[in-house]
C-alpha cells in the first residue's frame, strides 16, 4: 500500500497546492472530462482527460522536472493518473486531496 501511494504521488491540501503553484511554479493537470473542465477549473490548468492521458502524456514533457499537481473531481482518479505519470518518468507528481471539490470548498478561485 505504501509503495502504491508513492507511485501515485503525494496528496496535498488545496492550501498546500496554492503554495506549490506560487512558490515552485507547479503545473496543474486537470484530468476531468472536457465538459467538467469547462464548468470551472483552476487558472492555467492543463486539461487532459484521464482516458487520454497515456496518448497525450508527451504534451507534458516540458514539465518533467517541476511539480505537477493532478486534479480530478473528488480525488478518486488522481492516483491512477499519478501512477501513469510517475511510470512515465515525471519526477514530482502530487495529487490534490479531495479534487476540485476540496478546492471549491476552500473558497479558492475557479474560472470558466
Amino acid at each position: 500500500m505504501v509503495t502504491e501511494s508513492r507511485k501515485s504521488g503525494q496528496g496535498v491540501s488545496p492550501q498546500a497546492a496554492v503554495q506549490l503553484i506560487n512558490k515552485s511554479n507547479a503545473v496543474v493537470l486537470d484530468i476531468r472530462s472536457v465538459n467538467e473542465f469547462k464548468e470551472g477549473h483552476i487558472v492555467d490548468a492543463i486539461n487532459i482527460p484521464l482516458a487520454e492521458l497515456t496518448k497525450r502524456v508527451g504534451k507534458l514533457d516540458d514539465y518533467r522536472n517541476i511539480p505537477i499537481i493532478v486534479i480530478c473531481a473528488i480525488g478518486q482518479h488522481a492516483g491512477m493518473a499519478g501512477r501513469q505519470l510517475t511510470e512515465a518518468g515525471f519526477a514530482q507528481v502530487i495529487r490534490l486531496s479531495g479534487g476540485i471539490s476540496a478546492w471549491r470548498a476552500a473558497s479558492l478561485p475557479v474560472i470558466k
